[in-house]
């Protein structure tokens, strides 16, 4: 395949084993360039479905899925997860002439250390919360005894999503601390700590997908990372999201503004180099005030990003793949070959709601080798599989996170209703999920 335009059929491999890789898989079935489509290693759902061959390859072994590559024809890889990434395999990859969808170790920096990506948005002017970055125990807890700001307690490296504390006190910051820097909880990811300033307002999750050059934003999106209703419990993976966001809406040209317009000056200017997916965490919120106790009287919304992750979210992933119109192949194809702005896209005018059906006990335990059952399901709602495993031809959990259910609906309420109604074709011991996914949205939008 030469540069540009994608003009015939690729066969692609996509590396991860999760719901976003599910997704993906799914996704780039429905296009009209897609040859032979692997994944490696995939899970049970992408072992169903006979448009897509699951590789036994873990994403860590870098040689084995480059020569997997070269024997198999694959024209196209798309990495999924964050920790190979981190580790290199885009640069690996490309070193043995393949095209590769994902940032390289270096831009994937930006995950991969907090306190490079919080370095980055200061240098480039991007709101975000104040700061410390400390590398010891008793450096940390002087800090948060002097200074009443700073709540949020962040492991430095990847810790699959479960690296960050919310406190409300000193003593909750400490036990936070305690567990990353004593209990080595984290492990190397823990070695250097990030401390926050606690901000309030609303989260929301932007995809952006990137050329190098130019910056193509996805629909936005919302994730519910606390493990139980009302936002309670300790942080997951994500259990559960929803597409769109009237927050994201309502703040569009502040967004673009102040987020994404510094990440195109980066690019051009050469202080960002990236091609792939960059996710922005963002909070709008009130400012703080420079001492922390109240906010300036002008009330201006600021949208602060909280982190950067260099890759597709999850579940946000399984939340928007039912929405894309635009056939997904070109636009990932455009964003490694540098020729994103030839590329449009496109969304039904439909709204998503994902949610994610776990082991109960997750994210403490994980749920292996329970039987699976899913009834029919109506036409507007998608099952993405997560922590499954296809063994003898009987589906079985193999994972946290077992599965994530999307419905579409005209708005998020409808969307939200068939969700939960599609939840009751699905059964397996000890499932669960949270009732309240998109719930605060279906209000703000009833009391408008």
């Amino acid at each position: 395949m030469g540069h540009g335009k994608l003009n015939s059929k690729i066969n692609v491999m996509v590396v991860g084993g999760g719901g976003r890789e599910h997704a993906l898989c799914w996704k780039i079935a429905q296009s009209q360039f897609a040859g032979d489509i692997y994944c490696a290693p995939g899970n049970g759902g992408t072992a169903q479905d006979a448009r897509i061959s699951n590789v036994d390859l873990q994403v860590s072994d870098f040689a084995g899925l480059s020569e997997f590559a070269q024997n198999n024809k694959i024209d196209f890889v798309v990495i999924g997860p964050d920790n190979p990434l981190a580790d290199g395999i885009v640069d690996f990859m490309e070193a043995k002439g393949l095209t590769v969808f994902g940032p390289k170790k270096e831009a994937a920096k930006l995950e991969w250390s907090k306190a490079h990506s919080k370095q980055f948005m200061l240098e480039h002017k991007i709101p975000t919360a104040r700061f410390t970055v400390v590398h010891d125990f008793e450096a940390a807890q002087k800090f948060i005894k002097e200074n009443e700001w700073a709540r949020v307690i962040k492991a430095d490296g990847l810790a699959l999503g479960k690296g960050v504390f919310v406190c409300n006190s000193e003593s909750e910051a400490v036990d936070a601390l305690t567990a990353i820097f004593k209990e080595g909880r984290f492990g190397e990811a823990g070695s250097t700590v990030v401390i926050e300033e606690k901000l309030i307002g609303e989260e929301l999750s932007l995809l952006l997908l990137i050329d190098g050059k130019s910056v193509m934003p996805l629909s936005a999106c919302q994730d519910h990372k606390r493990r139980f209703d009302g936002d309670k419990g300790p942080n997951t993976g994500g259990m559960g999201a929803y597409s769109p966001v009237r927050l994201f809406d309502k703040n569009k040209s502040l967004i673009e503004a102040q987020v994404i317009k510094p990440i195109e000056e980066a690019l051009k200017n050469g202080s960002l180099d990236f091609k792939g997916m960059l996710f922005a965490g963002i909070l709008v919120g009130l400012p703080a005030s420079s001492d922390g106790t109240a906010p300036p009287s002008n009330n201006e919304l600021i949208p602060y990003a909280l982190e950067f992750n260099a890759r597709f979210g999850d579940p946000e992933t399984q939340a928007l793949m039912p929405r894309l119109k635009s056939d997904i192949l070109p636009l990932l194809w455009a964003s490694a070959q540098g020729c994103l702005a030839d590329e449009q896209i496109e969304w039904f005018d439909k709204a998503s709601v994902c949610v994610v059906l776990s082991a109960r006990d997750y994210p403490e335990s994980s749920s292996k080798g329970k039987a699976i059952e899913v009834d029919d399901l109506p036409a507007d709602v998608c099952i993405f599989h997560a922590g499954t495993q296809l063994k003898d031809g009987k589906l079985l959990t193999n994972g946290g996170r077992v599965l994530a259910l999307t419905a579409l609906g005209d708005n998020i309420e409808a969307a939200r209703n068939n969700a939960y109604k599609a939840i009751k074709q699905v059964r397996f011991a000890d499932m669960a999920c949270r009732s309240d996914i998109a719930l605060k949205e279906v209000g703000q939008c009833l009391s408008t």
